[in-house]
């Protein structure tokens, strides 16, 4: 090449990878916004349809691929849903858009014959890729897994009687025997043809299952039909059964998974956070993936992050996005490594990519960037390296001893703890308006020590100044080789407490009525009812024990609903025992609680503003109108879930009139808040602050469509443009699905225990200067529970010692709950 054709780049260091591959998406089949109209990613035509093709439903309108693109991600297979027990083909793209706007332009490798090419036996197929699903998925269509695993047998038959006859007919025709089949045609079939081709070896077969069962049946079929498996996904106990895997036909198949998105069914309730590390220590090829949007394909690196944060290699956990599922799709010839010859797909990124917050400065797809104006803020020099993570041997090998529920209650003790070589000690100031580090400019070369007796800090300073408490022969001593003491962390936008398993009904509290709704019981009366949360709490839940355990101190839970009044919401503690237990239930009434949305069930969104204002501007009579006379007067606050700023405007005029006649000030705070930014001043002359779930956006809907994505495609994240228009934010834990959507709290509550790093990474997000440590910290404690009217005395706030790092990193891990509402410190090591 020419000098002059040539662009050099100074990366000043800087990491540069190939592109990120996403080996399972509903990119495009499931667009954003999700309109209706564009919905295209399962058929209920029945339980087999492998002649549908993802590739007649891909939009390319899809506002996901730009944010795909943002999160380093160059390549994507895109699959259909998961409905069908065969759901079709699914097809591989490239994410830059092309000239010819057509999805045909943005495949890669299309299988021969699609475009027009004939197909040459001499050489590699070009692979088309078909979707199975197992378990619990194909019960839409009334199944039970002997149902599906038959209905996949028959399909298989089906294609090898083709498949028999074809190769009777070449055989015969390449042997001269004409006279056999002179009045015959050749045996083919357009509907069955491409699981003909499975079973000669030239498509790769990409299957849904979770549990052991459903790995097994499958395994069985591929040695029935001989068949091999290119990858199991989900596979959420595939780390229980290695050896099943090793007895698939021909190859093993590599395991395509989440990292610690889990337990919202039942087939996900073993799920392990362990899971990569032991499947990749018994030689099985392990890919993470986004399941996109389930996972928003922008944070899929964040996903191997987190892999690698629970065990995950280094050089396991990059390959897990780049070389293996190049690899696993047959494409490794061109993707997957920088190399002459190979696609030039690669990313240019300010920090490791492994590091909280990785985020790319530039995406090159076939040499074209693909961020012409990329937003990063300067990242701190330690995330120029892999993060140095915990050591959690003796967590993965207890899962794997007790079948993937590991016991996870800890340590209580009441007597004396004492917590040695810490950093850093965080609180809550008096106002309760920050997090302050108490001890402030403490000598690195004397120890810091945080004593604890009954729950209860009795001394933090040096080592000479808390000797006298060091000395009971009782006394439990935890060394924090480094670490930190700060508060613990408040959840709200989850149902946390409320199910075991989300999907599981049988499991949950169930959903609230709507108000608005006709033929209401009598029992209820003339004034209507609102449900409390606190009523239908359950203790000793997996995903509450894995939120304490990850930092999370206190969860503000309100009832589940379908329409727009949710009801009441309490406060409790995730590792109290039961409800009974001293500080299990913080507050039984927090806040009142309803949903906003355009295209929401039930009537129009000003018919529920109209209904809104007379609840709360006029007497009316029973406990609906009781509750909301106190939302009025300022007693408790109302709580707003809704992301169009249109709404959250008419909210705000609400607000001012609601105050106007009531002659007091009244607590409104809006939660998820997606289009917030537009109306960031309005915010903050109103005094109505905003909790934004999920933390990084995203436009899942309409109502969400004039987001504030953030770096690197703004400059300003939502979090930090708000803080900067002085709105007080809090922070809520990513979901699944739109904040709007009916199963959005359920669906969130295994991103709970996640909660610290997405306050890390919001820190990183909203720039230099933005947002400290402390104010991080207090973005998902103290200013959560201010927005909700939760006001606690310093000393009565838990707190949370982690070993060798914080909660807003990867070196941290929690040792210890220091909890003065139970009495107890909570021992985790």
């Amino acid at each position: 090449m020419a000098e002059g054709d040539s662009t050099v780049i100074d990366a000043q260091g800087a990491w540069l990878t190939p592109g990120i591959i996403d080996m399972h998406s509903h990119l495009s089949v499931e667009s954003s916004p999700g309109l209706s109209g564009a919905q295209d990613g399962n058929s209920i035509k029945g339980p087999v349809v492998p002649w549908l093709r993802a590739l007649d439903a891909l939009n390319t309108h899809d506002e996901g691929f730009l944010h795909a693109i943002s999160g380093g991600v160059t390549t994507s297979l895109i699959l259909p849903g998961s409905l069908n027990a065969i759901g079709g083909q699914g097809y591989v793209m490239k994410m830059r858009p092309t000239k010819e706007r057509s999805p045909t332009s943005m495949l890669l490798e299309p299988p021969y014959g699609l475009n027009g090419s004939d197909p040459d036996p001499n050489v590699p197929p070009r692979w088309l890729h078909m979707k199975h699903a197992c378990g619990e998925n194909p019960r839409n269509y009334g199944d039970t897994r002997m149902d599906t695993v038959w209905a996949v047998r028959n399909a298989y038959n089906t294609a090898r009687a083709i498949k028999d006859a074809q190769d009777d007919y070449c055989a015969k025709a390449t042997s001269g025997d004409w006279a056999s089949i002179r009045n015959q045609k050749f045996p083919e079939s357009l509907q069955w043809d491409a699981m003909v081709e499975i079973l000669r070896g030239r498509v790769k077969v990409q299957t849904h299952c979770y549990e052991a069962l459903d790995i097994d049946n499958f395994v069985r079929i591929s040695n029935e039909f001989q068949f091999s498996v290119a990858a199991f996904h989900h596979a959420h106990e595939a780390y229980l059964v290695p050896d099943v895997l090793k007895r698939a036909y021909k190859n093993v198949p590599a395991v395509a998974m989440f990292s610690t998105f889990s337990r919202y069914k039942r087939e996900a309730y073993r799920h392990s956070e362990f899971a990569p590390r032991l499947l990749a220590k018994e030689g099985i090829d392990v890919v993470m993936k986004s399941d996109h949007p389930a996972i928003v394909s922008r944070n899929l690196v964040h996903e191997a992050a987190v892999a690698h944060y629970y065990g995950l290699p280094e050089h396991i956990a990059l390959a897990s996005v780049i070389s293996t599922p190049a690899k696993v799709l047959g494409l490794d010839h061109r993707i997957g490594f920088i190399a002459e010859g190979y696609d030039a797909d690669v990313v240019l990124w300010d920090s490791h990519p492994l590091a909280l917050g990785a985020t790319p400065t530039q995406v090159f797809i076939d040499g074209i960037p693909q961020l012409p104006n990329a937003h990063v803020a300067p990242k701190p020099a330690e995330h120029q390296r892999a993060p140095s993570t915990p050591d959690f041997s003796h967590e993965a090998a207890v899962t794997l001893k007790y079948d993937g529920l590991p016991p996870l209650t800890p340590k209580r003790k009441e007597g004396v703890v004492v917590f040695t070589n810490v950093t850093k000690f965080w609180q809550a100031d008096a106002s309760q308006d920050d997090v302050v580090d108490v001890f402030g400019g403490h000598h690195p070369g004397d120890p810091g020590v945080v004593a604890v007796e009954r729950g209860r800090v009795v001394c933090a300073g040096s080592h000479s100044v808390c000797a006298s408490r060091l000395a009971p022969a009782d006394a439990e001593v935890v060394d924090l080789q480094g670490g930190a003491v700060q508060p613990g962390l408040t959840s709200y936008g989850s149902s946390l407490g409320l199910a075991e398993i989300a999907l599981e009904s049988s499991t949950g509290d169930g959903r609230v009525n709507d108000p608005l709704e006709p033929n209401q019981s009598a029992l209820l009366g003339l004034g209507g009812y609102l449900a409390k949360a606190a009523d239908g709490l359950q203790f000793g839940t997996r995903d509450a024990w894995l939120a304490y355990r990850s930092g999370v101190t206190l969860s503000v839970t309100s009832p589940l609903h379908d329409g727009w009044l949710s009801g009441l919401s309490v406060a409790f503690t995730p590792g109290a025992p039961h409800r009974l237990a001293q500080g299990a239930v913080v507050r039984d009434v927090v806040a009142l609680h309803c949903t906003l949305g355009h295209g929401d069930p039930g009537p129009s969104v000003s018919t529920k503003i109209a209904v809104l204002r007379r609840l709360l501007t006029e007497r009316v009579e029973g406990e609906l109108g009781g509750w909301f006379q106190q939302v009025a007067n300022g007693s408790i606050p109302l709580v707003v879930d809704v992301g169009s700023a249109d709404i959250i405007a008419s909210l705000i005029s609400l607000k001012k009139e609601v105050e106007q006649k009531a002659g007091s000030t009244m607590k409104l705070t809006i939660a998820s808040a997606s289009e917030a930014h537009l109306i960031a001043d309005e915010l903050a002359d109103a005094g109505v602050g905003v909790i934004v779930t999920p933390p990084r956006s995203y436009p899942y809907t309409w109502d969400e469509h004039r987001i504030l994505p953030g770096p690197p495609l703004s400059s300003d994240s939502l979090i930090g443009h708000l803080l900067k228009h002085n709105v007080t934010v809090g922070l809520g834990p990513h979901g699944i699905a739109a904040p709007s959507h009916p199963d959005a709290a359920h669906m969130a509550v295994w991103s709970t225990r996640n909660l610290r790093f997405d306050a890390g990474e919001a820190m990183l997000d909203a720039g230099s200067g933005v947002l400290s440590k402390s104010k991080a910290l207090a973005l998902a404690s103290v200013n959560v529970e201010r927005l909700l009217g939760l006001e606690f005395d310093p000393e009565d706030r838990d707190l949370v010692a982690t070993i060798g790092g914080d909660l807003l990193d990867f070196g941290g891990k929690v040792a210890a709950v220091i909890s003065p509402r139970q009495g107890v410190v909570d021992i985790f090591v």
